[in-house]
């Protein structure tokens, strides 16, 4: 019998989303390039699959994920799917396309950005995703990147908050009291920003890119506990580490986005082993470990072509033994007080 996925509740509102959804930002072509006709055909693969919810970001290919996200949403009812973006940059017609960076995003369209947290940067940057993805509303809208890896000097980084402090935050509350959005995230990629952030806009919901994996939970260490205290839920946006937990400790495995160093590698090949004992691929215990936690209401796996979204649904439904848990715990592998299915 095919299993089905489950919706849960974003934070303490309205909400609800499955259990796994769709990320968006590799449509945007990061790192590497992704033909529109795959694209499309990578989205239905998800939607065939029960994935209803999507997330995407201005960011993301500097447009480009946003479009491609809304040309395909547009042909579904509107009711049957939860769609999240985000606000913290505005896009602007590159003026010299000779000098054009693309930065991370191979197909990134020509548009510049700039960080903009303010009331009028937050309404912009929302007002100009609804015309990108084509569509009159979204569901989740969140406040993106305000965290020590992107705003790379401290004195940005809190000019910045002072920004959503004085008026963004004002913006992202009006939207969602005039029921013109359904919750407020913010999307973060280290640990310090939970508590950063979780005092200066009143959120529903975190997604967390990095801090909580199978090889990393050090988030269970007061934040979490502060998430769940507030009523605040978390998306996990990077359940794989940004790779090594899909393809394994081998030559050229990435984690956060780089190189993974050795003692991630030697750690990952560790988890590895133990799945192997039980009969477990490696990227099933990795997405069904990140599901297992009570504050967490989906995870956001990328692809960039249908089998990587069948792939991500097979390791959802794997069988996992107890006993694999209970061996990565008596391992130290993970820690012991990580929840487990």
């Amino acid at each position: 019998m095919k299993k089905t996925l489950c919706e849960r509740r974003i934070g303490d509102t309205g909400v609800t989303v499955t259990e796994v959804g769709f990320g968006g930002a590799h449509l945007g072509e990061l790192f590497e390039g992704v033909p529109d006709d795959q694209a499309q055909a990578t989205l239905a693969a998800a939607w065939e699959g029960g994935m209803r919810l999507y997330d995407t970001a201005p960011y993301y290919g500097h447009g480009l994920s946003e479009h491609r996200v809304g040309d395909f949403l547009r042909r579904r009812e509107r009711s049957r799917y939860v769609l999240s973006t985000k606000v913290g940059r505005v896009l602007k017609a590159a003026r010299d396309l000779e000098r054009f960076d693309r930065g991370v995003w191979t197909g990134a369209l020509p548009f510049e950005f700039h960080y903009d947290y303010t009331y009028d940067g937050i309404m912009r940057s929302w007002e100009d995703s609804l015309q990108r993805l084509g569509l009159p509303s979204v569901d989740l809208l969140l406040v993106h990147d305000l965290d020590s890896l992107l705003q790379t000097t401290e004195q940005r980084l809190t000019a910045h908050e002072s920004q959503l402090y004085a008026s963004g935050a004002r913006a992202l509350e009006e939207l969602r009291r005039d029921g013109r959005i359904g919750a407020i995230g913010a999307g973060i990629n280290v640990r310090p920003a939970i508590r950063r952030l979780i005092d200066l806009v009143d959120l529903d919901f975190f997604i967390v890119a990095m801090p909580y994996t199978l090889l990393d939970q050090d988030v269970l260490d007061g934040d979490f506990p502060l998430c769940q205290e507030r009523g605040v839920s978390v998306v996990i946006g990077s359940p794989f580490a940004s790779g090594i937990l899909v393809t394994g400790p081998k030559e050229g495995a990435t984690y956060a986005y780089g190189p993974a160093p050795p003692e991630i590698l030697e750690k990952a090949g560790r988890i590895q082993q133990v799945c192997r004992r039980h009969d477990v691929p490696l990227p099933a215990a990795a997405l069904q470990f990140a599901l297992a936690h009570p504050l967490v209401s989906a995870v956001i796996p990328g692809a960039v072509h249908p089998d990587q979204v069948r792939s991500n649904l097979a390791s959802w439904a794997h069988e996992i033994p107890a006993d694999l848990w209970a061996e990565l715990k008596a391992e130290g592998l993970i820690r012991e007080d990580a929840p487990t299915p």
